[in-house]
This record gives C-alpha cells, structure tokens and sequence, in this order.
C-alpha cells in the first residue's frame, strides 16, 4: 500500500468491549421512534445507532448503556433481536487515526467485519464501533496504541 501522507503519530484510544444488540425491523415509517421510544420509557440510553435496510425490513444496530435490559425490553415488543460482542474505541479525531487502528489490526491479521463511527468537526474525539473478527486478538493488538500520545 502506497503512504498517502497520513501522520505516523500513534492516536490516543480508550477500547472496551461492549454488547450490540441488532434489531430487525420492519422498513416502514415509525418503527426506530417504537423502538427508541420502548428504550426510553425505561431510562435506556442509546450509545450508538446504525441503520442498513434491506427491501423488507432495517437492521437497527445499537449499543446501549444497559444491554441487557434493552435486549428483555425489546424481546417484550416481539422484535427480532441478535446479539454480538463488539469493541467501543474512543480516539482521537485528527487525520489518520483510523487508518493507524486498521493497520494494526492488519498487521495482527485481524478482519474487520464491519464498523460506524461519527463525530463532528469541531470534536476532539470520536467514537467507532468495530466488530471484529476476533475479539481478544484485536483488543491485544490495539492494546499497543492504548493511551499513546
């Protein structure tokens, strides 16, 4: 792979690992206000959130700060709900960042099955929900970039 000019400093990361709970829904209007709002009617915050949708129905991915009580909430709304171990990684928002976590993840022969992440411009810290192929191998190798400055 080419250098694109990317900076070589090591981010700053925090890991841990989380539970996702991945909710299949119809892809029809009001179904993710049902959902957030079944989640909020008993104190669940919502962590992370994506959405891919399909031509029947929406795969709703979210992490919440209570994921076993979403998981007997929304199993209590007759939802389709699957779970999986992902890693929460909060870094530093700056060019590069992402591209030194995928190469250490490469380097540890690591796949990466899917990940989101969202910040704005003016943050100085983003948040990247990563599943990856195996879990403890990846936390070992990114435990290696863990507070580096």
């Amino acid at each position: 792979m080419t250098d694109l000019g990317v900076s070589s400093k090591s981010p700053q990361i925090t890991i841990s690992k989380a539970r996702q709970l991945a909710v299949f829904l119809a892809n029809q209007p009001g179904t993710l206000k049902n959902v957030c709002d079944a989640l909020g009617r008993v104190g669940i915050n919502i962590l992370a959130l994506s959405i891919s949708d399909t031509v029947d129905h929406a795969v709703v991915r979210l992490v919440v700060d209570d994921p076993a009580l979403a998981l007997e909430v929304l199993e209590d709304h007759n939802a389709m709900v699957v779970e999986a171990d992902v890693l929460m990684i909060e870094s530093d928002n700056r060019p590069g960042t992402l591209a030194s976590i995928a190469d250490k993840l490469a380097r540890a022969r690591v796949n990466i099955e899917y990940a989101y992440l969202a910040t704005s411009s003016k943050s100085r810290r983003g948040l990247c929900i990563m599943r990856p192929g195996n879990i403890e191998r990846a936390m070992k190798a990114l435990d290696k970039i863990v507070g580096d400055v």
